[in-house]
C-alpha cells in the first residue's frame, strides 16, 4: 500500500492565535470610505483583510492588483479587500476558510466596515456568540469616524449616531481642515463626556496613522499578553480618584450646556447617556455576580450598551476579565496575573437611561445580602 498523500490534500494554514478584528463604523459622510481609501494605502496595512460593502464606494482603481474572485481583491499595499453583500457569519466563515486553503494571503487582521445607518452592536455580539468565529477571532476595537463638521447636528438627530460614538474603542474626528476650532473644541468635549475612555483623533483627508487605530483590545500582540490597563481604562471615568464605600461610581452625566453656538438642545439622544466605572473592593460571589448580571441584561440589557470588568472573584487567585454588549456577553477570560496592586473589581458600563446609583445598590444587595433581591 502506498503511503503517498493523497494529491487533493492541501497543507493547512492555521493560525496559532485568533485573528484580530476591528470594527469601522461611523455615521453617512462622517468619512469612513476616506479613512478606508488612505488605511488600505499604507504598507503598514499589509496582512490585513477588509469587509466592505461594495467596492466601488471606495474607489479601489489605484490600489488595485488583481482581483482574485468576484467578491475578493488584492491590493498592492498587500491587504485583501472582500465584500460581503449577504451574511456576516457566512462571509468571516469563508474568509477564514480561504485563509486556512492558502487560497488569499495569510492576513492576520481584519477589518469589517459597517453601513453608515449600522448598529454596530450585532457584529460585536456576532463575535462573542457564534462558535467559530469566537475561536477564530478576537475583537481588537471598535473605531468610529465623527464628521467635526457636521457632528453636532447628527448627534442631535440620529441616535444610532450616538450608539456609535458610546461604543467606541477609538474616536476619528473628520475634516478638521474645513471646521471652525470652536465647533471642535465642542464636539470633542461632548464626544469625551460620551465616552471618555476613547482616545480622539484628529484626521484630514482621511489621513491617520493605523498605529493609532489599530491594537485597542485585551490582547497586546507585541507582548502576548493582556493588557487589561489599558483595555479597561478605569481611571478615564474617575473624577477625584477617591473611594466612596464598598461600591462606589464616578458618574459623567451629559446634561449640562455648553456655550457655543449650535443651539443645544437639552433633549438631545446622548443626554441619557451615562458612562462610570464602578469599583468594589470585596472578593465577589461568582455565582451570586451572575445572578446580579442576568438580572440586569434581563431587565435593562437594551439600554446597557457595553460592559467591560476585571473581576476579583472569592476563591480564585486570578482576576477574571469580562465584556458584553447589550444582552450578549463573551466568555469569560481568566488572566495570568493582576495588572497592578489593587485587588479591588473594576466594572465600566456605558449605559442609556440609566442612573448609576441602581447599579451600586444592586451588586452591593447582590453580593452582601443573606437572600439576592428578586
Amino acid at each position: 500500500m502506498s503511503d503517498a498523500p493523497n494529491p487533493q490534500e492541501k497543507d493547512l494554514d492555521i493560525p496559532e492565535e485568533p485573528l484580530a478584528v476591528s470594527v469601522l463604523t461611523g455615521f453617512l459622510g462622517s468619512g469612513k470610505t476616506t479613512l478606508l481609501r488612505h488605511l488600505l494605502a499604507d504598507p503598514a496595512m499589509e496582512e490585513t483583510a477588509v469587509i466592505v460593502n461594495e467596492f466601488g464606494e471606495i474607489g479601489l482603481d489605484h490600489l488595485l492588483v488583481e482581483q482574485a474572485t468576484e467578491d475578493t481583491v488584492l491590493l498592492n499595499s498587500g491587504c485583501l479587500c472582500c465584500t460581503v453583500r449577504g451574511d456576516l457569519v457566512t462571509g468571516m466563515r469563508d474568509l477564514f476558510r480561504r485563509r486556512v486553503q492558502r487560497e488569499v494571503p495569510p492576513f492576520k487582521r481584519l477589518v469589517i466596515e459597517t453601513t453608515g445607518l449600522a448598529d454596530p452592536a450585532p457584529i460585536l455580539q456576532t463575535l462573542m456568540t457564534d462558535p467559530l468565529l469566537s475561536n477564530r477571532f478576537r475583537l481588537d476595537g471598535v473605531i468610529t469616524t465623527v464628521d467635526a463638521v457636521n457632528g453636532w447636528e447628527t448627534l442631535d438627530k440620529q441616535r444610532e449616531s450616538v450608539k456609535q460614538a458610546a461604543v467606541a474603542d477609538r474616536i476619528l474626528l473628520t475634516k478638521r481642515d474645513i471646521a471652525d476650532a470652536e465647533t471642535c473644541e465642542a464636539l470633542e468635549e461632548r464626544l469625551q463626556q460620551l465616552n471618555p475612555a476613547a482616545p480622539i483623533y484628529p484626521s484630514v483627508q482621511g489621513a491617520v496613522s493605523p498605529d493609532l487605530l489599530f491594537n485597542a483590545g485585551l490582547y497586546d500582540p507585541e507582548k502576548k499578553t493582556a493588557d487589561v490597563r489599558a483595555w479597561l481604562k478605569a481611571e478615564a471615568y474617575d473624577h477625584d480618584g477617591g473611594h466612596h464605600g464598598h461600591a462606589h461610581s464616578h458618574d459623567h452625566d451629559h446634561t449640562h450646556d455648553h456655550e457655543h453656538d449650535h443651539g443645544h438642545d437639552v433633549n438631545r439622544h446622548d443626554a441619557s447617556i451615562r458612562a462610570f466605572c464602578l469599583t468594589y473592593d470585596k472578593p465577589l460571589d461568582w455565582d451570586r455576580f451572575n445572578s446580579w448580571i442576568e438580572m440586569l441584561i434581563t431587565l435593562y440589557g437594551a439600554n446597557i450598551l457595553r460592559i467591560k470588568g476585571l473581576l476579583n472573584v472569592a476563591e480564585v487567585a486570578q482576576p477574571i476579565v469580562i465584556h458584553g454588549v447589550q444582552h450578549v456577553f463573551h466568555p469569560p477570560v481568566r488572566l495570568e496575573a493582576w495588572p497592578d496592586d489593587s485587588r479591588e473589581s473594576r466594572l465600566v458600563f456605558i449605559v442609556r437611561d440609566l442612573k448609576p446609583e441602581m447599579f451600586e445598590h444592586t451588586l452591593k444587595a447582590f453580593n452582601e445580602d443573606s437572600a439576592a433581591p428578586v
